[in-house]
């Protein structure tokens, strides 16, 4: 996995205008919100981070008006063009059908392709290598796509590829990222309500399906795997209202994941509660560190760990994670399988189906 620079977001050099700035879509948007507020992230944050999305901090609420007439995630069209797709940034209308799609927010590349869309260019937050996407998004391309940066995406790349469309949805929602990209190009970022990277697959999937005038397919995308995890859910009844820990351990230390994430939304379809005490935590990011001599806030009626540039046996093997409760009677999951973990962590409308199959029988074995 790579190794990303600690640095604060900083205000790229201004990229060159390009001729199809204006060609195939419009976008209009209320008057520039304040900007978000950023600080210095801790390195033992960023590790688990990189397992996450790799950023945390507090963005801006933006403009009240940018979506009063949408819904939850911000989507305001059928699927027929011009659509128009509500964002905290403001509404893009996008005109006709964009040719030329960059995608660079976590798991968008992968929500384009279940759409038929395949991206000129796309971030790779989990150093999948190859085409940048995960083995259950395997042959979807029939060219490779240009590589972007995540944290700090090289405008002057993007902006050579010319594209209609950047999507950018499952993001961090920062203000000097967005203007940025918008100047290329006409740009999805996140929804209201979405900032650093708080937006659920689905909300992905109607942005994007949205933008891309495919609406109707990603409103069955959507389905068939709400209804997987209604299937999951009713096969183990066993799961509802059990407390569970989705947490990381990392060369760096330990962290857990909070409500509104998709790690905890996946659990939560299937009827478990993010554990209370990790939530009486959380602050504007989607994770929590957690210390060493406060290990036992961990523990729930399930724990679920994932390792991150690190073995799976740094955390199985720690003298401290043993001594939790839930550990001890054997209610614990430690991913040992990368393909696994990756489809847990990417939560793409892609993705999930995989996951779902994966991880679901790993936890009816550990709550039994």
């Amino acid at each position: 996995m790579k190794k990303r620079a600690l640095m604060s977001p900083h205000r790229p050099a201004r990229p060159a205008q390009t001729a199809r700035q204006d060609r195939r879509t419009r976008h209009d948007r209320p008057a520039r919100p304040g900007r978000s507020l950023w600080r210095l992230w801790s390195a033992a944050l960023l590790a688990v981070l990189l397992g996450a999305v790799a950023a945390c901090g507090s963005g801006s609420s933006g403009d009240d008006t940018a979506s009063d007439a949408s819904d939850a995630s911000g989507a305001k069209s059928s699927g027929a063009f011009p659509a128009k797709v509500g964002t905290k940034f403001g509404t893009v209308t996008v005109e006709s059908r964009p040719e030329r799609v960059v995608a660079l927010g976590w798991g968008d590349a992968e929500t384009a392709l279940a759409l038929g869309v395949q991206p000129v260019g796309q971030s790779d937050w989990l150093d999948f290598g190859g085409d940048g996407v995960g083995p259950w998004a395997k042959g979807l391309y029939d060219e490779s796509p240009q590589k972007i940066g995540t944290l700090e995406p090289e405008y002057e790349k993007i902006a050579a590829l010319e594209p209609d469309l950047i999507l950018d949805v499952k993001s961090s929602g920062d203000q000097t990222r967005y203007d940025t990209l918008s100047k290329i190009a006409p740009t999805i970022g996140v929804p209201k309500g979405g900032d650093q990277y708080k937006v659920s697959w689905q909300q992905q999937t109607e942005l994007i399906s949205t933008a891309l005038g495919l609406a109707d397919k990603g409103k069955q995308l959507t389905a068939d795997n709400q209804k997987k995890f209604a299937a999951a859910a009713e096969a183990h009844p066993e799961f509802k209202d059990r407390t569970i820990t989705i947490g990381s351990r990392t060369s760096a230390g330990w962290g857990a994941y909070v409500k509104g994430t998709d790690r905890v939304n996946f659990v939560q379809q299937l009827g478990f509660r993010n554990n209370p005490k990790v939530d009486a935590e959380a602050g504007s990011g989607f994770s929590v560190t957690v210390s060493e001599e406060n290990l036992q806030m961990l523990d729930a009626d399930l724990v679920v760990m994932s390792p991150i540039g690190v073995g799976a046996g740094k955390i199985s093997a720690d003298p401290l994670f043993k001594t939790l409760p839930a550990v001890k009677q054997g209610h614990s999951v430690v991913f040992d399988d990368p393909n696994i973990s990756q489809a847990f962590a990417t939560n793409s409308v892609l993705s999930v189906g995989y996951a779902i199959e994966k991880v679901v029988p790993l936890f009816a074995d550990a709550v039994k």
